[in-house]
């Protein structure tokens, strides 16, 4: 007889293994299925963590090129180890694969390798890699096995010289020039990364400006600011063709709106348009699941419409990021479990972790403009903070958006290093409902980039201090 669980889980990624460990947390006998033979999902083995290991490594490299002169700091000689850079990622990521599956062991869960499909009501079936067949009963299913790549019509990607943002972090070279289809927040942070390292990076992207759900002036001035680093754009141009000549490639571009067309040659293509859910083979019909046009699987508060079978992570909607998943899946667990799980989706940062920094949480300006939402405007430029002026990092502002008639924090936004771990404040503000009085009136360590915060907050209600 199949071994009985509570709940099994397939995919091992921040949603899957965050949720298995709650629901051991809770009492549930649990099992987690992954094909990969490592957990972490995208996110820890080639997504959010190597990119993160190359981009401050690639900043280091910039720095002492460049920078560390600025400080008095005298630097002769330096050179890339790319082999070396690239192992050292590598350690990053083996080591938290493995401490994961320490967290399994831990929690007493069951890690099964092999990839898991659903085969009727209770049931997962398990394949291993060799082809033998397992199967597992269980009171509970959650799918949470993410999203893949997305490419152009047409075009393949060999991850040599047209590359995902996978093979983007593996290069065995630094590209002489390197154009980056689409401006989102992966390709410019891997382009970044490969512009500090040498490369002439090309951005091309269809719509007429980057990041296009960012607030509008912190993304114009995060373009500015990429620019002035070296990056260059083609804003409002449609790619229509992407040739491997061997030796290259070759990208044939026009004006989105209509025009002439030109062609763009490259050592590397980094194509980077976007994810779509994975749900290739999960067994979805033997229990009346379909996905909606896009792949997506709808729920309702996680519950799809298959009886015991919940969805979490970038394979259902939502935005496509890490620590959203992680709280669906302990929201599911506690679900399983009888408790209220919730998750408050008005209160999801997201930060783009070039240099510097971009880190938003709830409405933009132009959101709230467009709902009719009356509402005050709060920032302060980092170029007036004494810690940003102190280690010449005053690229940046915070943007603090309130009601005008309940005063509760609608949004924040941000651009200025190190903003990333600033957003948090913001956050757990939105949490408890604060203003931007409640912000301004807490006391913030001096000097420090968050007093930033603090004065935006002020601003707010028109009683800036430091500017």
């Amino acid at each position: 007889m199949a071994e009985q669980f509570d709940v099994v889980i397939i995919g091992g990624g921040p949603g899957g293994y965050n949720c298995a460990i709650r629901a051991a947390q809770l009492g549930l006998k649990t099992a987690i299925v992954e094909k990969r033979g490592r957990l972490g999902g995208t996110c820890l083995n080639v997504g959010c963590i190597p990119s993160k290991a190359l981009l401050h490594a690639s900043e280091a490299y910039e720095a002492a090129q460049h920078h560390f002169a600025d400080m008095g700091i005298e630097v002769t000689g330096v050179s890339l180890n790319l082999t070396k850079m690239l192992a050292q990622k590598d350690d990053a990521v083996d080591g938290l694969t493995k401490g994961v599956e320490f967290l399994m062991k831990k929690n007493k869960i069951t890690y099964l390798v092999g990839t898991g499909a659903i085969a009727g009501a209770g049931t997962v079936n398990v394949t291993a890699a060799e082809g033998t067949v397992s199967s597992l009963a269980t009171k509970n299913i959650v799918i949470a096995t993410g999203s893949d790549i997305l490419s152009l019509p047409g075009v393949t990607i060999d991850e040599e010289r047209i590359v995902s943002s996978t093979g983007a972090l593996k290069l065995a070279a630094v590209p002489k020039k390197m154009i980056v289809i689409g401006g989102g927040y992966i390709g410019l942070e891997m382009g970044s990364v490969w512009r500090r390292l040498g490369a002439e990076v090309t951005v091309v992207e269809y719509l007429d400006r980057i990041t296009p759900t960012m607030d509008g002036e912190v993304s114009t001035q995060f373009m500015r600011i990429l620019k002035k680093q070296g990056l260059i754009f083609e804003l409002g141009t449609k790619v229509t063709q992407v040739e491997n000549t061997g030796s290259g490639v070759k990208v044939t571009v026009e004006p989105a709106k209509g025009g002439d067309a030109k062609v763009l040659e490259a050592d590397v293509v980094l194509v980077s348009i976007g994810r779509k859910p994975y749900t290739d083979g999960l067994g979805l019909e033997t229990v009346g699941i379909a996905t909606d046009a896009r792949g997506f699987i709808p729920s309702t508060h996680w519950a799809t419409t298959a009886p015991g079978v919940y969805v979490i992570g970038d394979v259902t909607y939502g935005p496509m990021l890490a620590h959203k998943a992680e709280e669906e899946g302990a929201a599911v667990a506690e679900i399983m479990a009888g408790k209220s799980g919730h998750v408050n989706f008005d209160v999801i940062p997201g930060v783009v972790y070039t240099n510097p920094e971009v880190a938003s949480v709830g409405k933009t300006e132009e959101e709230l403009k467009a709902a009719g939402t009356p509402y005050k405007v709060g920032k302060f430029p980092f170029m007036a903070n004494s810690r940003a002026r102190t280690n010449h990092e005053t690229d940046g502002f915070v943007k603090i958006l309130e009601h005008a008639e309940t005063r509760r924090i609608l949004g924040v936004h941000m651009i200025g290093v190190g903003v990333g771990e600033m957003i948090g404040e913001a956050c757990l503000a939105m949490e408890f409902g604060a203003s931007a009085e409640d912000i301004a009136r807490t006391c913030h360590a001096h000097p420090t980039m968050s007093e930033a915060m603090r004065e935006a907050g002020k601003a707010v209600d028109g009683w800036v201090m430091q500017m």
